[in-house]
């Protein structure tokens, strides 16, 4: 199975993602990052914190994890609920750490996985659904075909690049993403990516 595990890798699936949509040559100038975790229970953890918050308040929490030394299975039980709380996770997120903690999920056998088993493997534990999933592949797997198409930054950057009425739900989005296969995960870090810019660009204005 081809990995994306370079920027190298990302230049080359999007070689050929401009020739799946030429519509993607509009951001050839963009160079997104490669957005590579390690695998294993710390990166999905991380994922938890980070669903439904800013990135500021995710990131500012995902610190205090960190410095608690909350990264391991072990840790997180043994901290607890009233550990958990003390750093800012909120009722739901202290369940599904603790149950994401108790799970034994064996990260080293997601790698024989096909896409859609690994992500099924994933969402059956508590609190991770699809988004999270498909980020853990992308990002800590290097899944080259995977697209988070539930990201409202995706959603909206499709919008502006397609000059769309309206911003595509996520079935729309995975619509639209079936052209860009083998190389969704390619499109989403240049989706990504050019939605940072647009933003960036709209606070110049």
């Amino acid at each position: 199975m081809i990995l994306i595990e370079t920027t190298e890798d990302i230049s080359e699936g999007f070689t050929e993602l401009v020739r799946l949509d030429p519509t993607f040559a509009r951001l050839s100038d963009l160079t997104p990052p490669l957005r590579r975790k390690p695998q294993g229970f710390a990166t999905l953890l991380q994922a938890i914190v980070g669903q439904q918050v800013s990135t500021a308040s995710a990131a500012a929490i995902w610190a205090r994890v960190e410095t608690a030394g909350l990264t391991t299975p072990n840790a997180v039980t043994e901290a607890g609920e009233d550990g958990l709380r003390s750093i800012g996770f909120s009722r739901p997120k202290i369940r599904y750490a603790l149950a994401l903690a108790t799970s034994e999920t064996d990260f080293d056998a997601l790698d024989h996985l096909p896409d859609d088993a690994a992500i099924a493997s994933l969402t059956a534990l508590k609190g991770i659904g699809t988004w999270t999933a498909e980020l853990y592949l992308l990002s800590a797997m290097g899944r080259p075909d995977i697209l988070p198409a539930g990201d409202l930054a995706l959603q909206e950057a499709a919008r502006i690049l397609y000059h769309l009425d309206q911003r595509p739900d996520e079935r729309g989005l995975r619509q639209m993403a079936q052209r860009w296969s083998p190389w969704r995960a390619v499109a989403a870090r240049y989706l990504w990516e050019f939605y940072r810019a647009e933003k960036q660009r709209e606070g110049t204005l």
